[in-house]
């Protein structure tokens, strides 16, 4: 072999060698890019290709079958070359169609002297290129999945240039990394999208549900005033007859006074769940030892009823009247749901690294496993108490909720219940 071939062989190997490596580098710019940094990345990397294969202009453009048309996404151009991304918009496929023919068939369009094409029209191809100033011209097919959808090229202005077969496979290469980066683009751009439509539904349904909170409260509150002046004028009508009406009208009065301290129970119900989240500004250190005690005042408790609690209940951070009503909620729940002849409520606390779990069990009738889901939502009453306005439990869900906690139940027919509720410890 003669030295000037070895000096050839060599040359081509070392120019093998620094492609391989500028792809390695380009690549490893994508791995880790952030969405909004892809498409300068891109011209970064046509750059780094156009100046490596001395091209003066290089791009992308994609291809649209259903108009049949193809436009340029993307440009870098060198020192003294003038753009063409803004005139090469919407360029009929019908102008180009060998150009198309070749990139359906996975194949470079390679043009090596754009002056030798034939002169064929107006709309051809020379008198596409010819204004462009370009000498020469190669395009790579970009195909996903068997679907073109657009190509990268590479053109020289200021000289002819001839591509080697080694430096056509380099830009295949290329030219399927660029299209797995637009697939990765379009893909987070989808995830992206459907977060934001996501974040506009909940946005919208928390207007939704406070413009609804805030109806309801209005409402209750409006309501108060009339049962107020009802329950009055009955026990004034009540109390000034009593020597005409006999038991039986007496009776409807008393039922009337009844329906109305439900309803009135009802309407305190609603002021309090819909008001959740609108009072909770203070937050304070407190023990759920005094919570519970604060909370055991304020119920009626049988006089048959034990109830065991645990001295090491934790001290948290929040809203102590909240989470009193929390305790008096699941108690008062416990109590009214309890026929055994030796009723009994524990209350306890386990603990992780990130919660407190509190533990209310009592040995009552119990709940079947079709309704431990079903009995925190609103208005949902599986017995027919005549105290119960069918919100405790909701309530208490959405207090624990709103400060990022959970709350569940475990229950056997018969055997009990066991309600519990997680509190973050931060």
């Amino acid at each position: 072999m003669s030295h000037s071939n070895q000096m050839d062989k060599d040359q081509i190997i070392n120019q093998q060698l620094r492609l391989q490596q500028l792809l390695i580098s380009i690549s490893t710019e994508y791995i880790n890019a952030d969405l909004h940094d892809i498409d300068g990345l891109i011209n970064n990397s046509l750059q780094k290709m156009g100046e490596f294969v001395e091209a003066d202009r290089s791009y992308i453009f994609s291809y649209n079958l259903i108009d049949n048309t193809s436009s340029n996404t993307h440009e870098w151009c060198a020192s003294g070359i003038e753009p063409e991304i803004q005139n090469l918009q919407n360029i009929p496929t019908e102008y180009i169609p060998q150009w198309l023919e070749a990139h359906r068939k996975n194949e470079a369009f390679y043009i090596q002297d754009v002056n030798k094409l034939p002169d064929d029209g107006e709309f051809g191809l020379k008198a596409i290129l010819e204004p462009q100033g370009i000498q020469s011209l190669i395009a790579i097919p970009m195909i996903k999945a068997g679907e073109l959808i657009g190509f990268v090229g590479f053109d020289s202005v200021k000289k002819l240039f001839n591509y080697s077969e080694n430096e056509k496979n380099i830009l295949f290469v290329f030219a399927n990394m660029l299209v797995n980066v637009r697939q990765r683009k379009e893909h987070e751009e989808r995830i992206k999208e459907q977060e934001d439509k996501k974040e506009i539904l909940l946005q919208n349904l928390e207007k939704q549900n406070k413009e609804l909170s805030d109806y309801a409260h209005a409402v209750s509150h409006d309501l108060k005033a009339p049962l107020r002046n009802i329950n009055a004028l009955i026990n004034w009508i009540k109390e000034d007859n009593l020597d005409k009406f006999d038991d039986q009208t007496l009776g409807s009065f008393d039922l009337m006074l009844q329906n109305l301290e439900k309803m009135d129970h009802l309407i305190i119900a609603i002021l309090d769940y819909s008001s959740i989240d609108k009072r909770d500004t203070v937050s304070t250190n407190f023990n759920l030892n005094d919570v519970v005690n604060d909370c055991l005042k304020k119920i009626e408790i049988p006089t048959n009823f034990k109830i065991i609690v645990s001295d090491a209940l934790p001290n948290v951070h929040g809203n102590k009247q909240r989470m009193t009503q929390v305790f008096q909620n699941l108690v008062q729940n416990a109590i009214d749901y309890n026929e055994s002849d030796s009723p009994l409520i524990e209350i306890d606390c386990t603990e992780n690294e990130e919660f407190y779990t509190i533990k209310i069990k009592d040995n009552g009738i119990g709940i079947k496993k079709e309704y431990t889901d079903k009995i925190f939502d609103s208005f949902m009453k599986l017995h027919n108490n005549f105290n119960s306005a069918g919100l405790g439990l909701s309530i208490a869900k959405r207090i624990i909720e709103s400060k990022g906690g959970k709350i569940w139940v475990e229950s056997e027919v018969n055997s009990g219940s066991t309600f519990y509720f997680t509190i973050p410890k931060n």
